[in-house]
């Protein structure tokens, strides 16, 4: 929500209806709780461990004008080789640099953390959404004093680090609903959750967690810290059992939603019009899904119109002729992050895993296949869920390998590449 300017999340409604969810557990146990969530945003706690304002979303604009203040204190090329991060200006060092509170908060908690500290009382960060701040060091999976002391923040602001599987304490009596419930940390960041439940059979695979973004790359067992990928844009994020998720944001379904809205349609209008897109003639317009114009949320149809007439190309005059014009460029993203984390791990890709909601876009999960001229297998929708309560069940003694369980017990859904890929190489010149 909008108040006087600035873009908050309703993190109290969040949490409210986490309670009212748990009190609706069938039989009133649970074995196990835990928190994900979405990456890089944070609650500052004051002295007395209250919240000292209300977070801020990372779509607002606060950190526009500090950026430069921050690259002066550690450059790009510096942070880069500490924290292998994609520079995303939503990052989480750069709203601490634009945020007020900072200097006087005693803990920054990100927030699956902050929830889970609501809960219990136990405060940590989980290092998969640590890795994600700026502030975390890709090598060592330690928090960096280096990044930490050049930007004037100070060590205690930050809580120690734990990973997926570890305690993370016990849901609080006073809460009035499973008390004594323990919380188990696991991959916070959802995208981790979602990679951990990729129903993978053999090393060579690469992934897209496809919602309202689209994180593309492949699963390493150490972080790749060149130029290269700093000039690719490419980062280098904690996953589960200390894999290394290096890939690039793309900006996802969040096009398409934002369309919806616009057009005061809901998600349940999106199969009529993906079906009117497949007949719309492929890759007749493109655009670059990163551009920044396409960040804010807004009037989402206009921006794409304009991008179409600024760059030369046939401008898309009706809703499925901007759909396909959203889900060719998509595919064409994939294409390239894919392309880009195989040349630059040196990782051979054979198989591409769509996980998440964008999996269920079969026409997206077939033109993705199209564009990579690689097979696409489909699935699970919910693997964010699956790679939490996995992780949970691994804690307990009850499995001890996730994905063989995913890949024999899930519905999955399997494209194979359809035509060569010349239309494809002449439309990425075109992105603008």
């Amino acid at each position: 929500m909008r108040a006087a300017g600035t873009l908050y999340w309703d993190v109290l409604g969040l949490y409210r209806d986490i309670l009212d969810g748990l009190a609706r557990i069938p039989g009133g146990r649970l074995d196990s709780l835990g928190v994900d969530t979405w990456a890089v945003d944070y609650g500052l706690l004051g002295p007395d461990g209250r919240l000292l304002g209300n977070p801020v979303h990372y779509r607002d604009d606060r950190t526009a004008s500090v950026i430069s203040d921050v690259h002066a204190k550690v450059s790009p090329e510096r942070l880069y080789a500490l924290n292998g991060l994609q520079f995303l200006p939503f990052n989480t060092l750069y709203q601490l640099a634009a945020d007020p509170l900072a200097d006087t908060a005693e803990a920054l908690l990100l927030m699956p953390d902050l929830i889970s500290y609501w809960l219990t009382g136990e405060r940590g960060a989980e290092r998969t959404n640590a890795s994600t701040t700026g502030l975390y060091d890709a090598a060592t999976g330690e928090w960096s004093r280096e990044i930490v002391e050049a930007l004037g923040l100070r060590p205690e602001l930050l809580p120690a680090l734990r990973s997926p599987g570890d305690p993370a304490g016990r849901l609080l009596p006073d809460l009035g609903v499973l008390p004594g419930t323990p919380v188990t940390a696991v991959g916070s960041h959802d995208t981790a959750s979602a990679i951990a439940a990729v129903p993978a059979t053999g090393p060579n695979f690469a992934y897209i967690s496809c919602g309202t973004w689209s994180l593309a790359g492949v699963e390493l067992s150490e972080p790749v810290l060149t130029d290269a990928g700093r000039a690719a844009n490419f980062t280098n994020e904690t996953g589960v059992d200390g894999t290394v998720r290096y890939l690039r944001n793309i900006m996802g379904l969040w096009l398409l939603q934002e369309s919806l809205r616009t057009w005061n349609l809901g998600t349940a209008d999106l199969p009529a019009l993906l079906d009117a897109a497949a007949d719309v003639p492929a890759l007749r317009s493109v655009i670059d899904p990163d551009h920044p114009d396409f960040f804010p949320p807004g009037d989402m149809p206009s921006r794409i119109t304009a991008f179409c007439e600024r760059t030369g190309q046939p401008v898309p005059a009706s809703p499925a002729e901007i759909v396909r014009c959203v889900v060719d460029s998509l595919a064409l993203g994939h294409r390239k992050a894919l392309r880009q984390a195989s040349a630059l791990s040196g990782l051979p890709i054979e198989v591409v895993h769509i996980v998440g909601g964008g999996s269920g876009n079969a026409l997206l999960c077939q033109l993705t296949a199209d564009a990579t001229g690689l097979p696409v297998t489909a699935g699970p929708t919910e693997a964010t869920a699956l790679g939490n309560i996995g992780v949970q069940a691994r804690a307990q003694g009850l499995l001890t390998d996730l994905r063989p369980l995913i890949a024999a017990t899930q519905p999955l859904r399997h494209y194979t590449p359809a035509g060569p890929s010349t239309p494809w190489d002449g439309a990425e010149s075109r992105l603008g």
